[in-house]
């Protein structure tokens, strides 16, 4: 057996720098010097030990020199020297003089000072090797009346782990244990004296448990922790025992701690599944949310809520308990508000939407008092998306929502006011009765809209909807009042020649005389202008298009094209209609001149042109067909957009509820609880062990093929089998961390000793410890381990050697050069979906960009896309209607997250080359955008080489 795989428990830290130190003056050291050097001289021979080195001739020498001493650090160190030495000869009998050891231990156990005995104890539950422990036994036992509670404590776990490992020296440990927990006062000794027995033997932990029940909810912690754990697993392995001890669980959850509370709710919920079980727990689920000051609570705790909603019989039950939820929206932390709101919009029902409503309108209304923050934009999104969410499910609300939202259209906030308008479009579109009002407050806010693309949503809302002769002369009026004077060059040019002209904008310095270089006379006056205000003082509509955007003055041409002739319709007076339409063709010409102009920041573009010219035809003829079209089908065109739109949303949703509902068939056998076998029951997952695996970061991932295949597909071959070693890697990829399992084989005839694994990493990779080196026999083998820290998605190469020296050998060290670990970024990226307000956002704001051209044999663009889907682990944002149907190109949008929280967009715009035949591959590219370099990269690479993988 080699040092590798000798039991470790113990980790010290050694300085790469120190010179190692040999035998021999580590012997003098031991012998002869003082209390200090001792204590230095032992911490190297521990490195030593195990660094793989024997030093079989030091043993006596600490035992004659060392162990007597009675210097606190000293005893502390050989306890962890004792740990690590072999203790037995190579047949496996123990050493002789592992006797000596053995009596100086006893009267270890038998010292006065308490930590002493205490950190004896610790190291008694370490030992392997029952010939050691059978004399110390009495001394154990006496330690359990010792006055010292750390004693006390510690002889307990010493003696748990003695009949765990020998049972044949202790046979009557849990009666022992039993008498000790009853007359037991001091709280951490009776939870290990507990938890021993519940290990040990249940039924007297239970004996215990049931004589002091009704006292339970006066312990500490520690102990009602244990206490829950045994209720969990006894009520787990027996379902009969549940009725005994869920009045004990229900008193638990008003503990004082707030960990018990968290544990007892979760152990309700799997004991119970009644109404006022899954209530109870659910509330102290809510006041532990609130109570708790760590974020990172809160979103645990948040997960367990939402993990109960997931149950069909639970989501009633927590429907009740919407107002409660909502309190957490007091949390200023922007991922617990989201979580909640998204809970509660899952919750709702039309028992409690009223409720909900009011609560988020003053949340909204709150939003304008507090200071600006990032954080509060964001907040006020997520809020306008929720209250937009309930109307559309609850339509009567929708009239109580909409004047509080439309305040917003004006907010400075772009992204919150285009969610409002969002709202608003299509609230106008699907509640007929709401139009007036809707109307009448859009009207009111528009002159104090400040965002041009909000501008722009407004202007074509009104020219949509307005249909009554009052309501179209007040958005004419609107427009009119937005751009200022008109015809807009004219007035602009009267303005900046009429600037001189003004009093008191205008102050001439008196003139000073200067002497020029010749010699001669100079006058110098200075004209100083104020700054004027009329930059400010513009009209919105105006600002915009002097700043040269011209995509609003086609939005303008087309609402002022439509008013115009649904005014001609409802209005009989010819002289009435003209002037309306004449009025309208004055402001679009007007804009057009200010185009051609020289006045704007940028000229207008040809589509704004074309488009303003086109609207202006449109007037001057007033064709019916185009009338149809500008007043019936761009309404129909929303109205089918809508209606897919909340189709998809229904599909989505049914799909959830159909994952969440369990189908039984007809003909399914029923289970009886009582009537089942245990081994039947074991089935059933045990929570504390998956929460414990959880946190070791051994979460087992369910495998779609054979578990033995895919763990073989993830070793990596480092070195060739002709190597004097050979060496193999098993990488395990946890969420944050990579463990390298390495099997190292000694191929030679030679001992190898100091064999070290040296790693180095490229990427965002950081080694977290240095592999220690190791001695191996001919023809041995061993498994090395290492942990490499992932800091961010990206791919990753692993690249090392192994070095050795030959014993025997005066030549220098041998070095074995390892193939390269590739890591896969696939292991990090997961599929996400964000809206398509939200993916423009980052596309606008991700620098990086990486553009691969598609190069593959796939001959057909929807498999294409499927192929790409599933070699990037991305998910199509594009709704399936859009891509269906054959067209001969396709564009698609793409959105995943990694682990860290790190966005990726893609954008593939594919065609099918006709004219090459119908066997002709996808052409097209790819763009990749992402916030790091090392992202947009890797997934480009990832995409370049799995699609010339597949074979047509």
């Amino acid at each position: 057996m080699t040092a590798a795989e000798n039991i470790c428990y113990t980790l010290i830290n050694v300085s790469l720098d120190s010179e190692p130190p040999n035998e021999i003056s580590l012997k003098i050291d031991l012998e002869k010097g003082d209390v200090k050097t001792k204590t230095d001289a032992l911490k190297k021979v521990i490195i030593m030990i195990l660094n793989g080195e024997k030093l079989p001739g030091l043993l006596m020498t600490i035992i004659r020199f060392v162990l007597p001493l009675q210097d606190h650090t000293i005893k502390k160190l050989l306890l962890v020297f004792w740990e690590i030495v072999p203790k037995t000869t190579p047949d496996g009998k123990l050493l002789q003089e592992m006797i000596l050891v053995c009596d100086a231990y006893r009267k270890d156990l038998q010292h006065p000072n308490e930590f002493i005995r205490g950190s004896t104890l610790r190291f008694l539950c370490k030992l392997k090797e029952p010939e050691l422990l059978e004399p110390l036994m009495p001394a154990i036992r006496a330690c359990l009346e010792h006055r010292h509670s750390y004693v006390r404590r510690n002889a307990v776990l010493a003696i748990y782990t003695i009949y765990r490992n020998f049972e044949n020296l202790i046979p009557d440990a849990p009666e022992l244990i039993h008498d000790f927990l009853v007359n037991e006062k001091d709280a951490s000794c009776k939870r290990n004296a507990f938890m021993m027995l519940i290990h040990a033997d249940q039924d007297r932990a239970l004996d215990y448990l049931s004589t002091c029940i009704d006292q339970v909810h006066t312990f500490g912690d520690i102990l009602q922790l244990v206490i829950v754990e045994l209720i969990y697993k006894v009520c787990h392995a027996n379902p009969t025992e549940r009725a005994r001890f869920i009045r004990c669980i229900y008193n638990l959850l008003q503990s004082s701690s707030p960990a018990v509370k968290y544990e007892a709710a979760g152990t309700l919920v799997t004991l119970s599944s009644a109404p006022t079980a899954i209530k109870a727990a659910a509330q102290c689920y809510i006041d532990l949310i609130i109570k708790e000051s760590d974020n990172n609570v809160k979103l645990i705790v948040l997960d367990r809520l939402i993990d109960l909603r997931e149950h069909p019989t639970h989501e009633r039950v927590l429907q009740d308990l919407v107002m409660d939820v909502l309190r957490v929206l007091s949390t200023p932390d922007l991922e617990v508000r989201k979580k909640t709101l998204h809970l509660a919009l899952d919750l709702v029902s039309s028992r409690n939407v009223e409720e909900l409503v009011i609560v988020l309108k003053k949340e909204v209304i709150k939003t304008n008092d507090v200071s600006e923050h990032e954080d509060t934009d964001k907040y006020r999104q997520l809020l306008v998306r929720t209250l937009h969410s309930c109307s559309v499910r609850f339509p009567d609300m929708a009239e109580n929502v909409i004047p509080v939202l439309m305040e917003f259209l004006s907010d400075s906030n772009e992204a919150a006011a285009a969610d409002v308008l969002e709202f608003v479009r299509e609230a106008i579109q699907s509640f007929d009765k709401l139009r007036p009002i809707i109307i009448e407050k859009m009207l009111e806010v528009f002159h104090a809209i400040k965002s041009v693309k909000i501008y722009r949503g407004a202007l074509w809302i009104l020219g949509e909807y307005c249909s009554s002769k009052e309501d179209i002369q007040s958005v004419m009026t609107e427009v009119r009042r937005s751009l200022g004077e008109i015809p807009i060059v004219e007035s602009e040019i009267k303005k900046e020649t009429g600037e001189l002209k003004i009093d008191g904008d205008v102050q001439v310095i008196p003139t000073q005389k200067l002497v020029t270089e010749m010699g001669t006379y100079a006058t110098q006056s200075a004209l100083s202008t104020r700054p004027s205000k009329k930059e400010e003082d513009r009209p919105p509509l105006r600002g915009f298009l002097l700043d040269g955007d011209f995509f609003v003055a086609g939005a303008l041409a087309t609402t002022l094209t439509k008013i115009a002739l649904r005014y001609v319709a409802l209005q009989q007076d010819k002289k009435k209609q003209n002037s309306f339409a004449a009025e309208a063709m004055l402001i679009m010409a007007s804009i057009l001149h200010l185009g051609k102009s020289s006045l704007p920041k940028k000229s207008i573009t040809d589509d704004d042109v074309d488009r303003i010219s086109l609207c202006l035809k449109v007037l001057s003829e007033c064709s019916p067909l185009m009338n149809n079209i500008f007043n019936k089908e761009c309404r129909k065109s929303l109205s089918q957009m809508l209606s897919a739109k909340l189709e998809e949303e229904k599909q989505t949703q049914k799909k959830q509820s159909e994952k969440r509902n369990v189908l039984v068939q007809a003909d399914d056998p029923i289970s009886f609880m009582q009537l089942m076998a245990k081994n039947e029951m074991t089935s059933k997952e045990d929570q504390f062990q998956l929460s414990l695996l959880a946190a070791m970061g051994n979460t087992q991932r369910k495998e779609t093929s054979d578990p033995l295949t895919s763990k073989l597909s993830k070793v990596t071959q480092l070195t060739g089998f002709s190597d004097p070693v050979y060496a193999e890697a098993y990488v395990h990829v946890n969420q944050y961390d990579i463990v390298l399992d390495v099997l190292v084989v000694n191929q030679t005839s030679d001992t190898l000793q100091n064999c070290t694994l040296e790693l180095a990493t490229l990427g965002d990779l950081k080694l977290v410890e240095k592999p220690s080196p190791l001695t191996l026999a001919p023809h041995d083998f061993a498994n090395i381990k290492a942990n490499v820290k992932v800091a961010s998605t990206e791919n990753g190469i692993i690249f090392g050697n192994i070095v050795y020296d030959i014993s025997g050998a005066a030549s220098d060290r041998n070095c074995v050069v390892l193939s390269d670990i590739h890591i896969d970024i696939m292991d990090y990226i997961q599929p996400a979906v964000c809206t398509d307000a939200e993916f423009r956002q980052m596309w606008a704001e991700f620098e990086w960009e990486n553009k691969v051209t598609v190069n593959t044999n796939i001959t057909d663009l929807n498999e294409y896309l499927q192929h790409i889907l599933k070699s990037t682990n991305m998910k199509c944002l594009t709704p399936e209607k859009a891509l269906s149907g054959y067209c001969g190109f396709m564009a698609a949008n793409l959105y995943a997250r990694s682990i860290f929280g790190e966005d990726a967009l893609a954008n593939v715009s594919i065609e099918k080359p006709v004219h090459l035949g119908p066997d002709a591959p996808v052409t097209g590219h790819i763009r990749i955008r992402a916030k790091s370099q090392g992202m947009a990269l890797s997934l480009g690479d990832k995409i370049n080489l799995s699609q010339k993988k597949v074979k047509a």
